[in-house]
């Protein structure tokens, strides 16, 4: 997957992008020099936010649908989108509607930050609504974003209860302990998958792998960060990960630019130089996808 949440500036700084035509030709590219690695993995345009067909449309019209396999979505009606957890059908059927790639879930998830007994229906409505409208479906997320880190969004605490709900969308406490909804999970396993975040060097990663399997899962959204990729002993744990996750059908999502690397230092910036992505890219698929996790 290129990228997460393109259209959200929270992960894509398009002021630095206006029309999206820098991520566009780093989409292409990636492509591209993906499928000299390996022409049998999935290409997927990263996860939009909102969904938007009007963004869909845009980059058919630059060409990218044109170099990926699959298009994917993310959905947060009970906490950050301003539409119902009902409406579900009629949002991918937006999308469906200006292509003709498949339509993947590759984040749906529900906040326990007003009460468990929330996520335990969003869980159930969640299931009912996309099993069976979509091949990939990704329940986000396993664990709970401990507070000690910073969610990965733009304004921070400035956005209010915002942000605060990114510290609650797990099926586990932080401390690893279980919440209402997980024990209603493995009824949907494995129709839904997860998507879960490795932070680097991630002291969950084990725990996490335990639990995934104890639960069912198959399917696995997680993600290579290119920005990593610059601090010391990166490939060791890059490898580590793969290995902890081999078994898995995972989609892999390519994102995060470096400081050095932005038309500005944040993670978030368009890079400067978008053949760069696309070699860190290729190089993650021939280290993995050919080699073996």
């Amino acid at each position: 997957m290129f990228w997460n949440e393109p259209n959200n500036l929270s992960h894509w700084d398009f002021h630095l992008d206006p029309d999206w035509a820098v991520y566009s030709r780093m989409v292409k590219l990636a492509s591209e020099a993906v499928s000299a690695e390996d022409g049998k993995v999935l290409k997927v345009l990263g996860g939009i936010s909102p969904i938007d067909p009007g963004f869909i449309r845009n980059l058919k019209g630059k060409g990218v649908l044109d170099a990926v396999d699959v298009v994917a979505v993310h959905g947060f009606p009970l906490d950050w989108n301003h539409w119902t957890i009902h409406e579900w059908p009629e949002k991918l059927s937006g999308i469906q509607a200006v292509t003709d790639l498949p339509v993947w879930v590759s984040e749906v998830g529900v906040s326990t930050f007003g009460a468990e007994e929330v996520q335990e229906f969003g869980l159930k409505r969640s299931a009912e609504l996309l099993v069976g409208r979509a091949e990939r479906i990704h329940w986000y997320s396993l664990y709970d974003l401990p507070r000690t880190w910073p969610a990965t969004t733009r304004h921070r605490e400035a956005e209010g209860s915002a942000y605060y709900r990114h510290f609650y969308m797990g099926l586990l406490r932080e401390d690893g302990t279980p919440k209402r909804a997980l024990r209603l999970f493995p009824e949907y396993a494995p129709s839904l998958g997860i998507c879960q975040w490795f932070h680097f060097e991630d002291h969950r990663l084990e725990g996490a792998v335990n639990w995934l399997r104890r639960l069912g899962v198959r399917k696995l959204r997680t993600g290579l960060s290119w920005a990593d990729s610059f601090r010391p002993n990166a490939g060791d744990w890059f490898d580590r990960q793969m290995r902890a996750l081999d078994g898995f059908e995972l989609t892999l999502t390519f994102c995060f630019t470096p400081d050095s690397r932005g038309l500005r230092p944040d993670h978030t910036s368009p890079p400067s130089r978008p053949e760069e992505f696309a070699e860190f890219c290729a190089a993650m698929v021939r280290r993995y996808a050919l080699a073996g996790a």
